[in-house]
């Protein structure tokens, strides 16, 4: 009995937590521009998701043969150095991001995914976005919004039999790779991924 009460108050404590988690990721643009913090905090907050992002690219890179070489046939590329999933049955995804152009930041963005069936804990993962049209990057830029496979064909990036990412099958406008501490994730589905430009 003890046992059937702690896993349900253990349950609603984590779906709550994902709720309030995916919550705060409702905010729009002019409403987030009310709460925007003082200029020295938000350059603090700039420069951690510049790290960040750094050490997501350099563990790729290390990590998955031929994303250097996919990254280099990209227009630009959206980065989530860590994007957390938590929830029981009903869960939700948040990261925090960085759009870099040519090896140079152009924006600041935030993720947030709701997602649906049984997903017991928490996890940690890396996603990142590569634009691999320019039609595809300047789309992304005109929207404060954006919402992957709504707003642009998205396709989790390939690996082939040498481990290797499959640069023959990488044809979609927007190309995706997702890692964990375990590595690339497959059959991941990103599509209803929502995507917004943080006021930092």
């Amino acid at each position: 009995m003890q046992k059937r009460e702690f896993l349900m108050k253990t349950s609603a404590a984590v779906a709550a937590a994902a709720f309030a988690l995916t919550g705060c990721t409702t905010t729009t643009p002019s409403q987030a521009s009310k709460s925007d913090s003082s200029p020295s905090a938000n350059a603090n907050k700039r420069r951690e998701i510049d790290a960040s992002v750094n050490g997501a690219l350099d563990k790729m890179y290390a990590s998955v043969p031929g994303s250097r070489e996919l990254v280099s046939k990209s227009r630009g590329m959206l980065v989530f150095p860590s994007v957390l999933q938590a929830g029981f049955v009903v869960g939700g995804q948040y990261g925090e991001g960085a759009l870099r152009v040519g090896g140079v930041t152009k924006g600041y963005y935030n993720t947030v995914t709701a997602s649906f069936g049984l997903q017991i804990g928490a996890q940690s993962k890396a996603v990142i976005f590569l634009f691999m049209t320019q039609d595809a990057l300047d789309k992304f830029q005109r929207t404060d919004g954006w919402t992957a496979g709504a707003d642009a064909s998205v396709a989790l990036v390939k690996i082939g039999a040498n481990g290797a990412v499959d640069l023959n099958t990488a044809t979609s406008p927007v190309e995706v790779i997702v890692m964990t501490n375990a590595g690339l994730m497959a059959n991941l589905n990103v599509e209803g991924t929502k995507v917004s430009k943080l006021n930092i």
